[in-house]
């Protein structure tokens, strides 16, 4: 029987995929918690943090295919300083990687029709960037884009629906013209099993929607109908996308960490292309009508059921820290030099305020009024490599030290891109948290920003020089 790594297994698309998938197939469900899961006939649920390699590893054992539901649009820790694009990137990196280093034989990624654009919003060019990456390692993938998934649960549709449900009247923006191929989630479903029973040798991408393309004001306008509610709706054109972004969120009652981003894909038209189409998936049967009534039934089905579920435990807070940015670097630099420049780099512009000192795989950082570092950082040769490099942080007066050692600072290369994100995970401080918040969470982001914009303006002056002996070298 064929293993497969399910990802977001709990989740609103991955449960549903999982009931699908378990006759046929050994499934390994994988979840931040599984508490609250039990194994079953052909499942097995394991715990892993996607963010961590050695978890992905542990997990990837044997496995044939993995199916990648993955997003962070949510916060994952306390205090998230990060944009939700380069979570993303990390986390495809972090997948693909440990898949090749286990010799999985395929990835699956559900994604979203991606248009023809030349500017794509933050949240498709994420989509899109994460697709390459996955990409990337020489196994093959297949991408499933789809357009809005309607169903009871997730990100697009509920908020659709809420929007419908409450207002009185809709004052329609210029983006409620553009168009989009809806599915049903059941049609997305079946359309993943299919994909899992393909055995492509190369990357490929696969868009899938309903019977029509609809635009926006259509999609309000049979919502409201399905659910027998006159919807009175005013074009107003010269509603900006920032405004519109507010009283979605208002009205819909999701963070703004999922609306925002999902607004500004409204401003494409997400409708399938003909050289994405395969024919008995493309195709999805249901129509969004029908898939409404469906969802909505799903939605009065699962809401009797909210007082049988029990917790067994809940999670216990930390007050962890996730922070990553991304900076551009000279195109001659590798990624052992960025982490090198670094350290060099905050005693450079600390001056006298701060100090570092390098000895072994040992970095330490101090303040002149502590006697002893305010981080340890010991460099991890077993989980570095070419294009990331890992430090373990192992103490000092400003962290929290634990036995289980997770706490960690990474410099990683996108793809093959002058770019690198530069991330910890896990980090506890000691300071009290409302403290560190105001403080040294603060300090942190002026000096990764002041530390971007010299690497910046170094790859502007590197790059000019070597254009410039490239298209003259006898100058040189």
């Amino acid at each position: 029987m064929m293993k497969i790594l399910l990802t977001g297994a709990s989740g609103y698309i991955g449960g549903n995929l999982l009931e699908n998938l378990k006759k046929d197939y050994e499934i390994v469900a994988i979840s931040r918690h599984t508490d609250n899961k039990k194994d079953e006939e052909n499942v097995t649920w394991k715990e892993a943090d996607l963010y961590s390699q050695i978890d992905i590893e542990n997990v990837m054992e044997d496995i044939d295919i993995a199916i990648y539901l993955v997003h962070s649009m949510q916060p994952s820790s306390k205090l998230s300083q990060a944009k939700f694009e380069d979570m993303d990137a990390i986390l495809a990196d972090n997948f693909a990687w440990a898949a090749k280093q286990k010799g999985v034989k395929r990835i699956i990624y559900l994604s979203g029709i991606i248009p023809d654009d030349e500017k794509l919003s933050e949240h498709l060019e994420s989509r899109l960037e994460c697709e390459k990456i996955l990409g990337s390692y020489g196994i093959p993938v297949s991408t499933l884009r789809a357009g809005l998934i309607v169903g009871p649960k997730g990100s697009s549709f509920p908020i659709l629906h809420n929007l419908v449900k409450r207002l009185p009247g809709l004052l329609l923006p210029a983006w409620a013209y553009n168009r989009t191929h809806p599915v049903a989630l059941k049609d997305v479903i079946t359309g993943l099993t299919s994909v899992v029973k393909r055995a492509p040798d190369k990357n490929e991408s696969i868009d899938i929607g309903g019977p029509e393309e609809k635009s926006y004001r259509q999609l309000f306008e049979e919502t409201a109908e399905v659910m027998d509610k006159k919807l009175p709706m005013i074009d107003l054109p010269i509603i900006p996308i920032a405004l519109s972004k507010l009283w979605v969120r208002l009205i819909a009652q999701k963070p703004k960490e999922m609306v925002y981003p999902l607004l500004e894909s409204l401003t494409h038209n997400m409708v399938m292309k003909d050289e994405n189409y395969v024919e008995g998936i493309s195709n999805a049967p249901t129509t969004f009508k029908e898939s409404v009534r469906i969802a909505l039934e799903d939605e009065i089905d699962s809401s009797s059921k909210k007082g049988v579920e029990i917790i067994q435990k809940k999670d216990i807070e930390k007050n962890d820290v996730k922070s990553v940015q991304r900076i551009r670097i000279p195109k001659q630099w590798s990624v052992d030099d960025v982490a090198d420049y670094y350290v060099n780099w905050l005693s450079r512009i600390g001056g006298k305020f701060i100090s570092t000192r390098v000895k072994d795989r040992e970095t330490s950082i101090a303040l002149p009024f502590f006697k002893s570092p305010i981080l340890v950082l010991e460099k991890s040769e077993e989980r570095s490599y070419e294009d990331r490099i890992l430090y373990y942080i192992k103490g000092g007066k400003f962290s929290q030290t634990r036995e289980d050692g997770r706490a960690r600072l990474e410099f990683r290369r996108v793809l093959d891109t002058d770019e690198v994100l530069i991330a910890i995970h896990e980090y506890e401080p000691t300071l009290p948290w409302f403290v560190y918040t105001l403080t040294q969470a603060k300090v942190h982001l002026l000096v990764m920003k002041a530390f971007g914009f010299e690497t910046r303006l170094l790859a502007n002056m590197l790059d000019s020089q070597y254009a410039r002996y490239v298209s003259n070298p006898n100058e040189g």
